[in-house]
C-alpha cells in the first residue's frame, strides 16, 4: 500500500463560521424552537382560559398599556443597533464590534428595569385567579428571555475587551444578535394577547 500525502493543506481556513455554517447557530435556532414551544403552550392555555370563562379579564381592569408598550418601543429602537452590530461581527471588525456590544447591553438593560413597573401595571397579582397567573406566567416567561440575552450579551461584551475578543468569538456575537430577533419578536406576540385581548 502505498503512503497518502495531502492532496492540499486546509490549516489555514478559519475553524469557525456565521450563521448556517456556525454549528452554535443551529443550537441557537433548536433554543428557539424549543422555547417557541414553550410560549404557544402558554398562549394556548391564555385562550382556553379566556375561552371558558364568560367575562375576561376575571374579576381585574385590564393592564395598563404604559410600561409595556415601553418595553415595545425600545426593542424595537434595538432592532438597528442590533443589525448594525451583527454585520460589524461578520466583518470581524473589533473597535465596531465593542461600541456595538456596549449599546446591546445598554438598550437589553433598560426593557428589564421598564418591566419592574410592568408587573404591577398587570393590575391584577399572580395567586389571585387564572386570569391573574397566566398572564404573570406569559411575562414571567419573557422576562426570563430578556435576562438571559442580557447576561450574554454582557459576559461576551466583557470577553470582546480582553485578549479573548477574537475569532469565534464574532461567531457567538451574531448569533446573540439572531437571539436578540427572537426576543424582540416574541414580545410582540406577547404584547398583543396580554394587554390587548382582554380589550376586546
Amino acid at each position: 500500500m502505498r503512503p497518502m500525502r495531502p492532496v492540499q493543506d486546509l490549516s489555514g481556513l478559519p475553524s469557525y463560521g456565521f450563521g448556517t455554517k456556525s454549528p452554535v447557530w443551529w443550537g441557537t435556532l433548536a433554543f428557539v424552537a424549543i422555547e417557541d414551544g414553550g410560549f404557544i403552550v402558554a398562549i394556548a392555555s391564555y385562550l382556553y382560559i379566556a375561552f371558558v370563562n364568560r367575562v375576561w379579564p376575571l374579576r381585574a381592569p385590564p393592564p395598563d398599556l404604559g410600561p409595556c408598550t415601553a418595553v415595545l418601543v425600545l426593542l424595537l429602537i434595538s432592532l438597528w443597533p442590533n443589525w448594525w452590530l451583527d454585520r460589524a461581527a461578520r466583518e470581524e471588525n473589533l473597535r465596531k464590534v465593542r461600541i456595538g456590544m456596549v449599546v446591546m447591553t445598554l438598550l437589553a438593560t433598560a426593557p428589564l428595569i421598564v418591566r419592574i413597573w410592568e408587573f404591577p401595571a398587570l393590575n391584577v397579582l399572580w395567586d389571585t385567579n387564572a386570569y391573574g397567573s397566566i398572564n404573570w406566567l406569559l411575562l414571567g416567561l419573557h422576562t426570563i428571555h430578556l435576562l438571559t440575552d442580557w447576561g450574554d450579551t454582557l459576559v461576551l461584551a466583557v470577553l470582546m475587551f480582553t485578549r479573548h475578543g477574537h475569532g469565534k468569538r464574532f461567531s457567538d456575537v451574531s448569533d446573540n444578535c439572531f437571539y436578540w430577533y427572537f426576543v424582540i419578536a416574541s414580545w410582540v406576540v406577547l404584547y398583543l394577547f396580554i394587554y390587548f385581548v382582554p380589550r376586546l
